[in-house]
């Protein structure tokens, strides 16, 4: 083996190419040429004397050697990075990027403002922040944190539980002026329902009454959106009437534009998770993150 061509940044482009399954991905990520790449990984293996990759025209996966030495590399990038962090404790401040990923609409209207002031605070981190509604294989994409509403079991990942997001029915006046307020959610069958396509389950909605009864009704409508943005802006339209997150509409409500409606039935809340990839969660500026995000959510409307 020749030790002195197993270089640090050999490995983590070896790392990289593992997770992502693609060398064209890690290649654009690095923002270097796909070339770049091979050679590096072509020079890793040389140096260490056994294939760690196995390529074809579609996939790139491990070997048995590359598994072994996967393992192996990824403690020695946390343990290089924790050491790197533990140095500059003691000398400055912390610094680096720290990459996550939040619901868009969450992200845009709540968590963008709580990122601002973490950076004022920190000025020598940046964030790469990525909004998005689809899943995010946070390993395989190379992101440390990641903001969910929903009920999580990832068993792979650190779950942070935040808090609960209040959910509510809610209409404009100028519909509700046309087609009447319903009050039980059995009147929810002759209104037009605003709904998210990507969300699971939102053709049936699950009302708790004054008298603790629970009322399952469906709940339809013309019009389909996969943004909550969307949803706000149909609403303010009087497209309809909308089971929402307090947080997308609390400054709408606060201003008359948009009322509660069936104020007497509630709507389950949604848990809100802090999705930790382990190996990162020990990195300082990753922890700094986390601990700001942990004590600031709660000054978002609806989060308790």
């Amino acid at each position: 083996m020749d030790r002195s061509a197993v270089t640090i940044e050999r490995i983590r482009t070896f790392v990289r190419v593992a997770e992502r399954g693609s060398l064209s991905a890690v290649a654009r990520e690095h923002n270097v040429g796909q070339s770049t790449v091979t050679r590096q990984l072509q020079e890793l293996e040389a140096a260490i004397g056994a294939p760690l990759l196995s390529r074809t025209t579609r996939r790139v996966t491990l070997t048995e050697e590359g598994n072994r030495y996967y393992a192996r590399a990824v403690q020695i990038l946390r343990l290089l990075e924790q050491a790197s962090d533990e140095a500059l404790g003691s000398s400055g401040a912390p610094a680096g990027t720290v990459r996550m990923t939040c619901t868009a609409s969450f992200g845009v209207m709540h968590i963008s403002r709580l990122i601002f002031a973490f950076q004022d605070r920190y000025p020598d981190i940046g964030i790469d922040f990525g909004l998005t509604d689809q899943q995010v294989d946070l390993v395989g994409e190379g992101v440390d944190l990641a903001l969910r509403l929903a009920p999580l079991t990832e068993s792979s990942l650190k779950l942070r539980p935040l808090g609960l997001s209040q959910r509510l029915m809610v209409a404009s006046p100028k519909y509700l002026a046309i087609h009447g307020t319903p009050t039980t959610p059995q009147d929810l069958a002759r209104h037009q329902g605003i709904r998210m396509m990507n969300v699971v389950g939102s053709d049936m909605l699950t009302f708790e009454g004054p008298d603790r009864e629970i009322h399952r009704v469906p709940f339809g409508g013309r019009l389909r959106v996969d943004h909550g943005l969307a949803v706000r802006e149909a609403m303010m339209a009087g497209r309809g009437v909308a089971a929402t997150h307090r947080w997308l509409v609390d400054d709408l409500l606060a201003s008359g534009r948009l009322q509660v409606i069936l104020p007497d039935y509630r709507l389950p809340s949604v848990p809100l998770y802090l999705l930790i990839v382990p190996d990162r969660a020990g990195i300082a500026r990753v922890r700094l993150l986390i601990d700001f995000l942990v004590k600031q959510i709660r000054t978002v409307p609806g989060i308790v």
